[in-house]
């Protein structure tokens, strides 16, 4: 079974609802889903945490998308630290840098993304990092701001080799999405098939980044196999070995529990979206 460490199902990408998506990827041999929510009221991350609490194969990470660091104020880093708090979370994030559109200033980014990893040490939770065009300002913040204390996930991995060993050494695992599967991603791919096996995870990333064959597509949570393929064949590995590492290294880096049963929704309930 296999494990998609970072995806995105809330009602604005999956009018269907999130049961309907995530039961489709269980079809497709999906154990487990890492459900993210950010945006700029905190409604995605709530989201996310609630669908947790009724799926037994849902842990839920909480955050705010760099995109949306202008939105942030003492009153949503309080209402974030208490949703971090709850068991069901498994980390902070994503959280991090983006310079490529620009939608908040580079320096509120900044300010924003240390405040975020010091509410993961307080909290004491893992961080998943989003970065984009920012690879060495979001090293350099992750060690200043002690993210070490906490380690963590390099989400959507889209950087090089001596990225990686940087953020490998500052307890940062890498996650794969849909990406490494395209045809112009060789620094990615050569990292996939370099990182060693215990610090590597796969993920979706959905609705966004659907690898090969459904590129250009909407992404869903059942598309982390064809990822996973990839990468084993990159890695010169057994498919099945593969899913299992990654997902083993996915529970230990979040703490999830073993693997659940396969009607994995829960006496509370379905979530409908």
């Amino acid at each position: 079974m296999i494990i998609d460490s970072h995806c995105h199902v809330d009602p604005r990408h999956f009018r269907e609802g999130a049961d309907a998506v995530l039961d489709r990827a269980r079809a497709a041999g999906v154990d487990a889903f890492v459900v993210v929510g950010v945006d700029a009221d905190l409604s995605a991350a709530r989201f996310a945490a609630d669908l947790a609490a009724r799926r037994a194969d849902v842990h839920a990470a909480v955050g705010v998308h760099p995109h949306d660091a202008s939105a942030v104020d003492d009153r949503m880093l309080a209402e974030l630290e208490e949703l971090a708090r709850r068991p069901e979370v498994v980390a902070v994030g994503e959280i991090g840098l983006d310079y490529h559109y620009m939608h908040s200033p580079r320096d509120t980014q900044q300010r924003v993304f240390s405040d975020l990893v010091a509410l993961a040490r307080k909290v004491e939770k893992p961080i998943v990092i989003h970065t984009r065009e920012a690879a060495e300002d979001t090293l350099a913040i992750l060690e200043r701001a002690g993210a070490s204390d906490v380690g963590g996930i390099i989400h959507c991995f889209s950087e090089d080799r001596a990225f990686a060993e940087r953020a490998l050494a500052l307890d940062f695992d890498l996650s794969f999405s849909g990406i490494v599967t395209f045809k112009t991603a060789r620094a990615i791919q050569d990292v996939a098939a370099w990182a060693p096996g215990d610090r590597i995870l796969v993920e979706t990333d959905s609705p966004y980044l659907a690898p090969v064959p459904f590129r250009g597509k909407r992404c869903e949570p059942g598309h982390v196999v064809h990822t996973a393929r990839f990468v084993a064949e990159l890695r010169g590995e057994p498919f099945e070995a593969l899913a299992a590492r990654t997902a083993e290294n996915t529970r230990r880096r979040l703490r999830l529990p073993s693997a659940v049963a396969p009607d994995a929704r829960g006496a509370a309930g379905a979530i409908t979206g």
